[in-house]
């Protein structure tokens, strides 16, 4: 009987140790309490989420699931900037679209993880209505043939759909 006990009280201590390193792993993740319904490896498996109805398709980095809304997860390679760049806003935007059209469930924020901290973006009718010009913008480009505007970034003309053509 006393041997019962004793391994009930190391499997009860052990479980509630592997709970705490679960949980700071989660809190320096960056990501919210919930479970994870989707992750990106990078390697191409995960599902592309899809919107025949914006024409737009992505892999956000993790979905959290906390109680009834999706909370969409991007990882940033680097320290945060001081103000979340545009892009990234847009691209967390996207994916929060891609989950409100999947689930018909609004996300009310994403969260952009950087090397140094996570940062709430909320997911509004500002932010949205900046997502939809955006993605007008690119499709007039697109339609007339016309190369985005210039970037600072030599990187980015690497993997542009416009690279075989620019002449900038």
């Amino acid at each position: 009987m006393g041997l019962l006990l004793f391994l009930t009280i190391l499997f009860a201590l052990a479980g509630a140790l592997l709970w705490l390193w679960a949980r700071r792993l989660r809190q320096r993740a960056g990501l919210p309490a919930g479970a994870i319904r989707y992750a990106d490896a990078g390697d191409g498996r995960a599902p592309l989420l899809r919107s025949e109805r914006y024409g737009l398709q992505g892999r956000p980095d993790y979905v959290v699931q906390e109680g009834r809304r999706y909370i969409p997860v991007e990882v940033k390679s680097g320290n945060a900037p001081a103000v979340p760049y545009e892009s990234h806003k847009l691209q967390l935007a996207a994916y929060c679209l891609l989950i409100e059209e999947a689930t018909g469930q609004t996300p009310p924020y994403g969260i952009l993880r950087y090397d140094d901290r996570a940062v709430r973006v909320p997911y509004d009718a500002i932010l949205r209505s900046e997502l939809l010009e955006a993605l007008e913008t690119m499709r007039r480009h697109l339609l007339a043939g016309d190369p985005p505007p210039p970037t600072r970034i030599p990187s980015r003309c690497a993997h542009c759909g416009y690279a075989d053509i620019c002449t900038r």
